[in-house]
């Protein structure tokens, strides 16, 4: 009883309390006039009381209570005729009323300008930083591979500028990323498609501008639209920065590019991933390679002046660098020539393509004294063999994916697609397929049942793409544009995939060749595979290649050269093809091996190292002086033709 009696006189207090806030401000003040004197007066009153040095006669008691109430109010509390006492409080009041308009106008000014500051709507003063234009979760692997490159760096800056609360982005980013060195993340509110408030970021200024792909149906045309504001905001001809931008669908590539303008470089999200799948699906291993050449926190692609190298072969330079691995050259007048042939003259305003750990590593130094004649060895060109594939879900991508895997394969080769659907009018370009037979067949790759009846450990490779489930949104199987969250139940389905696949390599007790293509990096932490294991996270993919291009826009050919099946790309080799199993050479001898067969020596991989420990037996660049000894189960990565 107590207890209810307790709540319900709290519910009338705060009854009454409303009801007084709600009768206006002049009530208000009212009742705090009143609230005071019945704590000030009282107070004054017990103070003169008790004060011993206080007058011995009531009408000087009384005199100092007033005295005192006046200090405390602040309404002077002057001693004199009546008509003085109440001249000095009118003017108390006048002085205390103007004084308290005067603060809160300050204090309305004060806030507003930080209500302003919080909404991100003042311009960046930078010159020499990287602007960032949208927000998705692509911002944090961006984020953290530019403050990787901006390490070495006294003085760098990041500008986002998306249509988000600026202290929101701030908080995300500070969570997503704590440890940021040297570099500044300043956040601005405004939208990417409007000239006016592009201006914000001060991308005139800028070293280069990212457009970031947004998720759901209309991201392209968003960054369409983006690159359209940017080029009116800053003209080409203005404009010093370079622009790296993303579009998802290969449909409206073009369409970005002729947005982007001639300087602009617009990667395509399903070309690049298709043509990665294919490549890592016939190449085990290889996207670890390629993870460690895109992220700045171990060895990448610079270049270096050609010194005195010019006017001489390509070859020579291969072993003219201890530290770094040539792989190619920056001509004169731009452009790129990934291994060339041995026998090419390096021009006076080359500069020599390496992989290596930063820039200023990559110094001259001659290691053809350290290559092991006696070593190497000459392999016949290996025989082509056809392949038998397994598909392993459906989404926009895939056709091309299934394109690209023909231009691969040996002719025999037979590619198992398994989709939700039986692929009714995925024909494509089948008339055009010269190698690769296509059989389609319904089925959820989510069900073990189906999975059983596949014998999937026959395969020499099964692929797996996010394919969203049957109730989703959109064209029924994934194949159409994704809609907001589509992607994420794609890795939902993906993962449960992957667990099934795994059980049946448990029973079969045999590894798979399995490669897997995911959105979300998060995801792929989650996923119920062994270490060392082939995924493509598409996401993380781009961010990486975009950040890339951002530092060092040469990079562009690089890569597209990288991910045609027309150029030269890297490989996978058995490295005693190139010299004696189980002998201890220095990596030179790999090189000049290499070198012989026109291709770049620039790692290897361990097989009893692979799926175990942080490098999976992964070395990139290691030093030419350094002795290997590689087996006959060993692999050497090499850049070569096709």
């Amino acid at each position: 009883m107590a207890q209810e009696h307790t709540t319900s006189l709290r519910l009338r207090l705060r009854y009454r309390f409303d009801h007084l806030v709600a009768g206006g401000t002049a009530a208000l003040i009212g009742w705090l006039a009143l609230a005071c004197l019945a704590v000030v007066v009282p107070a004054s009153t017990v103070l003169v009381w008790s004060d011993r040095s206080a007058p011995a006669t009531l009408s000087g008691r009384l005199t100092a209570v007033w005295v005192s109430v006046g200090q405390t109010l602040k309404i002077g509390g002057a001693v004199g005729s009546p008509v003085y006492v109440l001249a000095s409080v009118a003017l108390a009041l006048v002085a205390l009323l103007f004084v308290s308009t005067l603060v809160s106008l300050i204090t309305a000014g004060i806030n507003q300008r930080i209500m302003s500051l919080r909404l991100g709507h003042s311009t960046v003063l930078e010159a020499g930083h990287t602007v960032v234009l949208g927000w998705s979760d692509q911002i944090f692997p961006v984020a953290g591979e530019l403050v990787a490159a901006n390490a070495n760096q006294r003085r760098s800056a990041i500008a986002v500028l998306a249509p988000k609360d600026k202290v929101e982005m701030e908080e995300e980013i500070s969570t997503r990323l704590p440890d940021r060195g040297r570099t500044r993340i300043i956040c601005r509110n405004g939208s990417t498609t409007d000239p006016a408030e592009l201006a914000r970021v001060s991308p005139r200024t800028a070293k280069a501008v990212l457009v970031l792909p947004p998720g759901g149906r209309t991201g392209d045309a968003h960054v369409v639209k983006t690159l359209l504001a940017l080029n009116a905001a800053v003209p080409e001809a203005g404009r010093g920065a370079v622009v790296v931008a993303a579009v998802r669908d290969s449909r409206h590539h073009a369409t970005a590019r002729l947005a982007a303008g001639p300087g602009g470089h617009v990667l395509c999200v399903d070309d690049i991933v298709a043509r990665l799948l294919v490549q890592t699906a016939r190449q085990p291993g290889l996207s670890l390679v390629y993870q460690e050449l895109l992220d700045f926190a171990g060895d990448e692609f610079y270049t270096a002046p050609a010194g005195g190298l010019a006017g001489r072969t390509f070859g020579e330079a291969l072993l003219s660098f201890a530290t770094s691995s040539v792989v190619g050259l920056l001509r004169a007048d731009g452009g790129v020539a990934l291994n060339p042939l041995p026998g090419t003259t390096i021009g006076t305003g080359d500069r020599i393509i390496v992989i290596c750990r930063d820039d200023d590593t990559a110094v001259p130094a001659d290691v053809s004294a350290f290559v092991d004649e006696d070593a190497i060895v000459t392999a016949p060109p290996a025989s082509a063999v056809a392949e038998r594939l397994l598909l392993l879900g459906w989404n926009r991508r895939a056709p091309f994916l299934v394109d690209q895997l023909d231009q691969y394969v040996s002719p025999g080769s037979s590619l198992d697609v398994v989709a939700l659907d039986d692929g009714d009018g995925r024909g494509g370009t089948a008339a055009a397929r010269r190698n690769l037979d296509v059989v389609f067949q319904g089925g959820d790759i989510t069900d073990p049942r189906v999975l059983a009846k596949l014998d999937v450990p026959s395969y020499d490779s099964v692929i797996v793409v996010g394919e969203a489930d049957p109730g989703a949104a959109g064209t029924p199987g994934g194949a159409g544009e994704p809609a907001d969250g589509e992607e994420a139940r794609a890795d939902d389905r993906t993962l449960v995939t992957l667990l099934h696949l795994r059980a049946i390599a448990e029973a079969a007790r045999r590894e798979l060749v399995l490669t897997t293509e995911m959105s979300e990096d998060g995801n792929r932490l989650l996923a119920p595979a062994r270490e060392g294991a082939d995924f493509i996270v598409s996401g993380r993919l781009i961010s990486l290649l975009m950040t890339q291009i951002s530092e060092s826009r040469y990079l562009a050919d690089v890569f597209e050269e990288l991910f045609d099946a027309e150029g030269s790309e890297f490989h996978l080799k058995p490295a005693a093809d190139y010299v004696r199993a189980g002998r201890e050479v220095p990596f030179a001898t790999l090189v000049e091996a290499a070198r012989r067969r026109g291709e770049c020596a620039v790692g290897y991989r361990l097989r009893a190292g692979a799926g175990t420990g942080p490098g999976h037996g992964l070395r990139i660049n290691p030093d030419k002086r350094e002795r290997v000894r590689l087996t006959g189960e060993d692999w050497l990565i090499v850049l070569a033709e096709s």
